[in-house]
């Protein structure tokens, strides 16, 4: 008996083990890189090129933009809410960290298109490029933030991420991150579409 509550407690010690160093560094690298390519490839757009639209089915800058603030904010919420409230597991870092690349490997995949659902869809919140800026700025500050000083136990906690396998915490930033860089090139798509205002 004495054995199983030894072996129960260490089970939870490695449940609950904050981000290692270098987990934090890699997280924080990946956001602030992504941040700014964001800022960069919405930065002295003129009005028609913020609202320009390669083809009527296709985005315009502006709703990309629109786009990456809401996701933002709606898996940061996922991440602070739902997974860190799901119930902790056993984390196995070797295991995890080869799921790590593969998200940047698969969001940068722009082949590979999926929908967004309703809510995060764009409707022209904002009226231009620096109030989404400034939006995005906030929300993104309040994500390093959170990187920087959590001592939650990301890695413990597993949600599936739009019906696919789980992901655990660490891996929801980097899909957030890996999200903004997916978007983030179909910005440039749009910009080096044929018509693209000059």
């Amino acid at each position: 008996m004495r054995f199983l509550a030894i072996a129960i407690l260490a089970a939870g010690g490695l449940c609950a083990q904050p981000l290692t160093q270098g987990e934090r560094n890699r997280l924080l690298s990946e956001l602030h890189a992504t941040r700014k390519q964001f800022l960069d490839a919405i930065d002295g757009l003129s009005p028609a090129q913020w609202k320009f639209k390669p083809a009527p089915e296709r985005w315009s800058v502006a709703e990309c933009a629109e786009h990456i603030v809401l996701s933002e904010e709606w898996l940061y919420q996922m991440l602070a809410g739902k997974l860190m409230k799901s119930p902790p597991q056993p984390a196995d870092r070797k295991l995890a960290a080869k799921l790590d690349e593969q998200i940047l490997i698969r969001m940068a995949d722009r082949s590979q298109k999926a929908q967004a659902p309703g809510e995060l869809q764009p409707t022209g919140r904002w009226k231009d490029a620096a109030a989404v800026a400034a939006h995005f700025r906030e929300s993104r500050e309040r994500l390093l933030d959170y990187v920087r000083t959590t001592q939650d136990p990301l890695r413990a906690h597993r949600l599936a991420a739009g019906g696919g396998e789980p992901l655990d915490g660490y891996q929801w930033v980097m899909l957030i991150a890996g999200h903004t860089a997916r978007h983030v090139d179909q910005i440039q798509e749009v910009k080096s579409s044929p018509g693209f205002p000059k």
